[in-house]
């Protein structure tokens, strides 16, 4: 197996600077649309098959270090009694919104094979067919991003809803975060004994808090989730965006990998990170529609920031573009590994 992902996970020595992209099985690949005119969003999620064929799409095209599992954040809930359905053009949308303690307490805690046992499946299947290939990541989000979606119903401009339950009944707030942080954690070391290799925590909307709010409504649960998916033994990334005020709290909250966004540059977070973690990131998923002598210029730059420092993961600092084109992508990978190469 190609194991350079997973000796970065763990700071070891690798011949060459891994890669793999967030979102690299998605809007992108046309063969990837043409499944989707075929199935909903949910079916492609729900159905083993079928998410095990998207998961495999990009590593037919790209010389990738890992794998993803094909998968979303929001269905793990639907095993607490959350309803939620993808509205076309519109986004994820929840079915009776979490307002205040009645609605938290209406939330059931499941057991592990209850929570998304269709991911787990495709977990299963497609770990056998990378057995002797590239590592599989398995995912959650994070407490935060999940809570964030649970009280606003779907996606938000400015999560007024979720910042006003935070500070006008902070009681229902803590119970929310506490059974969410039991699910992600609870849902993470499901997928390592399912079969994953590695695991990552998106916290996609926490840059929206202030320091002190991070500390004191999330930093406790995004850790108690984070250790709780550290003890099945699989290294742990964790990503956050919009977070550059307060990398040294996330890397508190815990993680053997901090993946950051393009917002900060990547030399100086690792400064502030410290040595005992790797780092993963961070180019500008835009970057990726540039002419290619700039996408080549940018990503040595990149390399350059790491500057070969052990426990470096190359990615974007968010999801990959549905309108980037496959061949930039193809670019990006091979000029990676080609100006990393360790002597």
């Amino acid at each position: 197996m190609n194991d350079r992902f997973l000796r970065a996970c763990r700071r070891q020595p690798v011949d060459c600077t891994p890669i793999w992209l967030m979102r690299q099985a998605g809007r992108f690949l046309p063969e990837y649309r043409q499944l989707r005119q075929q199935h909903p969003m949910l079916e492609m999620i729900k159905t083993p098959e079928l998410a095990v064929e998207v998961t495999m799409q990009p590593l037919r095209r790209f010389d990738l270090d890992a794998a993803i599992i094909f998968a979303d954040i929001l269905p793990p809930v639907e095993a607490m009694g959350i309803q939620i359905e993808f509205v076309k053009g519109e986004g994820p949308a929840i079915g009776r919104p979490i307002r205040g303690m009645a609605d938290v307490e209406r939330l059931v805690l499941p057991a592990a094979e209850e929570i998304a046992p269709y991911t787990q499946e495709a977990i299963r299947i497609a770990a056998r067919e990378l057995a002797d290939r590239v590592p599989l990541i398995g995912f959650s989000g994070a407490p935060f991003t999940l809570a964030a979606y649970l009280v606003e119903g779907g996606s938000s401009a400015d999560y007024a809803l979720a910042k006003r339950l935070m500070h006008q009944e902070p009681a229902a707030w803590h119970s929310l975060m506490e059974k969410l942080a039991q699910l992600v954690g609870t849902y993470l070391r499901a997928q390592v004994r399912a079969g994953a290799q590695a695991l990552q925590m998106f916290d996609s909307w926490v840059g929206v808090l202030s320091p002190a709010d991070y500390r004191e409504f999330v930093l406790p649960y995004s850790r108690q989730a984070l250790e709780m998916a550290q003890d099945s033994g699989a290294p742990v990334i964790h990503f956050t965006t919009g977070t550059t005020g307060m990398l040294e709290t996330i890397r508190e909250a815990g993680g053997d990998v901090i993946g950051v966004d393009w917002r900060v540059d990547l030399g100086a977070a690792w400064s502030r990170l410290g040595p005992e973690v790797g780092i993963q990131g961070n180019l500008d998923p835009l970057t990726l529609l540039a002419p290619l002598p700039k996408l080549r210029e940018r990503a040595a730059e990149v390399l350059r920031q790491a500057a070969g420092r052990p426990g470096h993961i190359f990615n974007l600092g968010h999801g990959v573009l549905p309108d980037t084109p496959v061949d930039n992508v193809r670019a990006l990978v091979d000029e990676v590994h080609q100006q990393s190469k360790r002597p």
